[in-house]
């Protein structure tokens, strides 16, 4: 009897743990209000469109489109970025709308002339989200709209009131609008359209494309189809300083519309291939196809299946909070970057947000998902035909300069130490080389850097400090790459300029401080003074010198030499963490003391002790963190998620590990905070990483077993991780 009721009980979990859907624990409403930055609509993962609402367009909190409080929805936009601190994007929107009789005949009223001219209000009540999926009802006609995606079509649902509740001589009508997108002020959104067509294929058919300049120029074309022929359209310019166009499509029924928006960055043509190939493709006959269903649920199923198909690469046990913030992290990783070649074509990635992502996301990906990083690598490497260097933070195929360093590097050289080599290296090595010593754009003047060992702060416009530790860890990422690959020369020459963080470093004060051409220090000097990307004269990016001065990676040892040695070196980091920092810069949130963590400087600091002999230090940082910082709710996010870099933090340290340097392809440990976790590696293996006696007590790590064996060290490497096997840690209550 007993054996029985075991092997019921063992049935039952196997059949539950068959039935539950990861995609349901996908929250994709966590980070849409505060500063989080994201976005509620749909999409695949690393598809080019995202299907998503917009409730304003205009400054800092409108990066990506939606902010959570909003009571108004302008319409939908097919395009959107994750989590970043600058806005973009946010092409071709659309919104169903309810028209009085004389439709858009008369002349354009000041609201129609203004932004969000069909916008509408929404009850909270109403709206739903989930991976791939959706879903509002707007106030203004009653009007359901449902979205959903495929890599490179957006696909709507919009589902008009029926006769007997639809206003006399109401006409049901799409507004489209080809000059929307985000700008930082008003008068900014009537200019970055510079050029729009459109054309009518047939009655249910348009097609277009339109070329705007926000943060990057960038081609979007588009084929646009209607599942009803419509009866009429209008296309009206409302502002003569308006290159893009504004249409109103009006039908007669009253049936569900559905509208399939396919993108391509290339032609009209490669939207229509893209077209038949996504959406068009499922209307033929199948064995599998239920017969009269509609095209836009099999899109939605499709898209639900792609997403639980990448989420059950980890598999996790914890509470439902926990798996909540969890996935949703995984979630928001897989975003981007985005595929921006036409269907069939090999992947060709762009938004490589890489200053933010090769510090955490960029190490998750060669652990969880490695079988994307040959092709984001090619894409970094193929980006150097058109613009002679490598990415800097690189949009629709197109670098905008953001941000500082030329971190591409790093991440090239992570995946080449890791032993990655499905592109092309010699091409990837020479552009490299080329990066980082011929000068290119303002922020990367190797003829000063090489002539002083640092930027003087007096001969660059802003963020001196910050611009010479990020490029030290750039040379020493390709001075990796160069000793791998036997060229001797080259490693010796950025090996030394790995060292040159040194020549920034003050004795007397103990910072990361401005030098002068002259050698001499720039006074006064007050450490705890912020400066933003944008300040001229500022010598520190989104920061301070508190926050700058661990900045390091690729040195720890140095650096504590440098700041008097193991015991001095944990005490001033416990400075750090417990001096109060009145932050005035919207990127400087997160705080606890001095360290930001919505902000990406400040995310290895935490690890810093485990590598300088108090790793209890880290274990409670590290605990303290993924508690207050990392919330399963809108405003849950500490700072803008910067295309899934705040979220791989949250995962890796999770799993227990961070890549402090991650060239070096060494994770420094910290502490698990879930009870089990299980990643699928290529080949069927599997890395398993185990909590034992794991609590809100228990945060401290007591020892650390690697397959059944005792494993002593502070770090563990990338190669023994990706062999497969049981990591173990056993937790207690103290240290």
């Amino acid at each position: 009897m007993k054996r029985l009721i075991a092997i019921i009980t063992l049935l039952t979990s196997v059949l539950s743990l068959q039935a539950e859907r990861l995609t349901d624990y996908v929250n994709p409403f966590i980070g849409t209000a505060a500063t989080g930055h994201t976005f509620p609509g749909a999409c695949v993962p690393f598809g080019l469109v995202q299907a998503s609402p917009w409730t304003g367009a205009v400054g800092w909190e409108y990066c990506t489109g939606y902010v959570y409080s909003d009571p108004k929805i302008w319409g939908f936009a097919q395009t959107c970025l994750n989590g970043t601190g600058c806005a973009d994007l946010g092409d071709i929107l659309i919104q169903p709308v309810m028209l009085p009789s004389r439709g858009w005949d008369a002349p354009a009223s000041d609201r129609e002339c203004r932004e969000g001219a069909f916008s509408s209000t929404y009850q909270k009540s109403s709206e739903t989200a989930r991976p791939g999926y959706y879903a509002v009802t707007l106030d203004n006609g009653n009007i359901r709209c449902e979205a959903t995606a495929t890599e490179h079509v957006g696909c709507y649902r919009f589902t008009y009131p029926t006769e007997e509740k639809t206003p006399m001589h109401a006409q049901y009508g799409l507004y489209i609008d080809l000059q929307h997108g985000p700008a930082w002020r008003e008068n900014q959104y009537y200019e970055h359209i510079t050029q729009c067509e459109v054309n009518v294929e047939n009655p249910s058919t348009i097609s277009g494309h339109v070329r705007s300049n926000i943060w990057v120029e960038q081609d979007v074309y588009f084929v646009m189809e209607f599942s009803q022929p419509f009866h009429r359209l209008v296309d009206r310019q409302l502002r003569p300083e308006e290159k893009g166009r504004k249409l109103l499509v009006e039908f007669d029924s009253q049936r569900p519309l559905e509208v399939h928006v396919a993108l391509s960055s290339k032609s009209i043509a490669g939207a229509m291939r893209n077209l038949k190939k996504e959406v068009r493709s499922l209307n033929k006959p199948s064995r599998s196809r239920v017969p009269g269903r509609p095209v836009f649920d099999l899109v939605r199923q499709q898209a639900d299946e792609a997403w639980e198909q990448q989420l059950q690469r980890i598999r996790i046990e914890g509470s439902k909070e926990q798996k909540t913030s969890f996935y949703t992290s995984l979630y928001h990783a897989l975003i981007q970057p985005n595929n921006i070649a036409d269907a069939g074509e090999r992947p060709d990635y762009s938004t490589f947000s890489c200053w933010d992502t090769y510090r955490a996301a960029h190490p998750f990906y060669t652990l969880a998902f490695p079988d994307r990083v040959d092709d984001f690598v090619q894409s970094l490497v193929n980006h150097v035909d058109s613009a002679g260097i490598l990415s800097v933070w690189e949009l629709w195929g197109k670098d905008n300069y953001c941000m500082i360093g030329n971190h591409a590097v790093g991440i090239i050289a992570e995946a080449y130490h890791k032993g990655f080599r499905g592109f092309d290296t010699e091409r990837a090595w020479e552009a490299i080389k080329r990066t980082l010593t011929v000068d290119h754009e303002p922020k990367s003047q190797w003829s000063i850097y090489t002539k002083y060992g640092y930027f003087p702060t007096d001969m660059t416009e802003s963020e001196s400090v910050s611009r010479t530790l990020e490029c030290s860890y750039d040379d020493y990422a390709a001075a990796d790459m160069a000793r791998l690959m036997g060229k001797k020369e080259d490693a010796a020459y950025f090996a030394d300029r790995a060292t040159w963080y040194q020549h920034l470093f003050d004795k007397e004060t103990g910072f990361m401080r401005p030098r002068l051409a002259d050698g001499t220090w720039k006074s006064p000097f007050d450490p705890a003074g912020l400066a933003h990307a944008e300040s001229v004269g500022g010598d520190y990016t989104e920061g301070n010198a508190w926050q700058y001065t661990w900045h390091v990676l690729h040195d720890v040892p140095g650096l504590i030499l440098l700041l008097g040695g193991k015991k001095a070196f944990c005490k001033r980091l416990d400075t750090f963490f417990n001096t109060r920092l009145d932050a005035n810069l919207a990127d400087v949130t997160g705080l606890i003391g001095q360290y930001a963590h919505g902000n990406e400087p400040s995310h290895h600091v935490a690890y810093l002790y485990a590598l300088a002999g108090q790793p209890h230090r880290t274990q409670e940082l590290v605990r303290q963190i993924c508690d207050e910082l990392y919330l399963p709710r809108p405003d849950g996010l500490s700072g803008n998620d910067d295309c899934g870099q705040m979220s791989a933090w949250y995962m890796l340290s999770s799993m227990g590990i961070y890549a402090v340097s991650p060239v070096s392809g060494e994770y420094v440990f910290g502490a698990p905070q879930l009870p089990r976790i299980e990643l699928s590696l290529p080949a069927g293996k599997k890395l398993t990483i185990v909590a034992k006696n794991l609590s809100a007590q228990n945060k401290y790590v007591k020892r650390i077993l690697w397959n059944g064996r005792p494993y002593k060290a502070a770090t563990i490497d990338h190669s023994v991780l990706t062999k497969g096997g049981t990591l173990t840690f056993e937790m207690t209550d103290k240290y």
